[in-house]
């Protein structure tokens, strides 16, 4: 009587958990957020199952990888950390690409007639926003297009580095800066309709965005491994990429 006396709690707390979750945790580039929200109502939609989303700069997600962060899936603005995810154990699989990314220069108060990479060494321009060329890919991209032209000294001063591509677009929209790099997928998204102007960079000045996508590794027994193989597969979709291609990707 006495044993049952003692495990009866035991057992109601048991019984009292609930099963662990399925939701899956998607580790998502910033210039790729917007698209995620429209992936991530199409795949809930089909599949009844839940997605998180958590944003930041992919050298900044992947730092937290390392860390042991709970992600399940990485959705990066490039190959290169992927690949050091995989080499270093964090995957089974290798990294895929899922779509190339389209620079842009955007601004809040020059019209798109006079928007180009020259009209940055003008006094029409104070500040440049870019996004950490350490940390984000269209942030490299965007000094390698200043490089091929020859303005990277010439506006040195002038240059206002952010953490990530979400930063960039802030400083832009708010007039912080009078220009900025950013990915036309970000001005392309639903909130920021009908804000500024912009132009798009040559894609012959800058190496291709090819960015990636890696289904971060499981446990056998993990009730998320099924969910996220599956979301990892709609990434690249028909479905996946005509949405993708809707906002600017190639």
């Amino acid at each position: 009587m006495n044993l049952i006396r003692l495990f009866l709690p035991v057992l109601i707390i048991l019984n009292g958990c609930s099963k662990p979750s399925e939701k899956i945790i998607v580790a998502t580039a910033a210039n790729v957020q917007y698209v995620m929200k429209e992936l991530k109502t199409e795949f809930e939609k089909e599949s009844g199952k839940e997605i998180e989303i958590v944003v930041s700069s992919s050298g900044k997600l992947t730092a937290q990888i390392r860390e042991g962060a709970p992600f399940d899936i990485f959705v990066s603005a490039d190959t290169k950390y992927p690949e050091e995810i995989f080499k270093n154990g964090g995957s089974d699989e290798k990294p895929k690409i899922y779509a190339y990314g389209t620079l842009a220069l955007w601004s809040l108060s020059i019209p798109e007639s006079e928007l180009n990479l020259n009209t940055l060494n003008s006094d029409k321009v104070k500040k440049v926003a870019i996004p950490n060329p350490q940390l984000a890919p269209y942030g490299e991209a965007a000094v390698q297009a200043l490089q091929k032209e020859n303005l990277l000294e010439p506006i040195k001063s002038k240059i206002v580095y952010c953490e990530s591509i979400a930063q960039a677009a802030q400083y832009i929209t708010t007039g912080s800066v009078e220009a900025g790099f950013t990915a036309l997928s970000v001005i392309l998204a639903p909130e920021m309709k009908g804000k500024g102007h912009y132009t798009i960079i040559d894609s012959a000045s800058y190496k291709p965005i090819a960015q990636a996508a890696l289904l971060l590794r499981h446990s056998e027994n993990s009730p998320k491994k099924e969910t996220s193989q599956k979301f990892y597969d709609f990434l690249f979709s028909a479905k996946a990429k005509a949405i993708f291609k809707k906002y600017g990707y190639k």
